[in-house]
């Protein structure tokens, strides 16, 4: 199983995980290391809404914690009529540790579409500044 579908499918079982009782929007997000490891995450909302962490960031957290600091895609699913990209805080975090991320969305019904982080947050924030 090439490494797409590897990360589809572990995105699609960490979405059974999501925790969204206010919004009802779950997603999946698994993170494909340098070295070939997955890291998955499911969003996990709070009443307080500023405390919900999206899919994406529980992932990459995750891996941190394991000490990986090196990203080469991500895979996102969610239940919605197209796919959808990360928001921008996933996005800044991201970019952190991966410029070059490659990121596959897509929808229960299989539906995907590809995008480059680097395309998606232009004139990103970094250390160069």
């Amino acid at each position: 199983m090439d490494a797409i579908n590897r990360l589809l499918v572990a995105a699609r079982e960490a979405r059974e995980n999501a925790y969204a009782p206010y919004s009802r929007f779950s997603v999946g997000a698994a993170l494909l290391t340098a070295d070939g490891e997955i890291f998955t995450g499911c969003n996990v909302e709070n009443l307080s809404f500023g405390l919900t962490l999206c899919a994406e960031r529980v992932a990459a957290f995750s891996a941190v914690a394991a000490g990986k600091r090196e990203f080469t895609g991500l895979a996102l699913i969610t239940d919605t009529p197209q796919p959808v990209t990360p928001c921008g805080s996933c996005r800044q975090v991201l970019y952190e540790f991966s410029p070059d991320l490659w990121i596959i969305s897509a929808n229960l019904e299989g539906k995907q579409q590809m995008y480059r982080l680097q395309d998606l947050l232009p004139d990103a924030f970094s250390a160069e500044f």
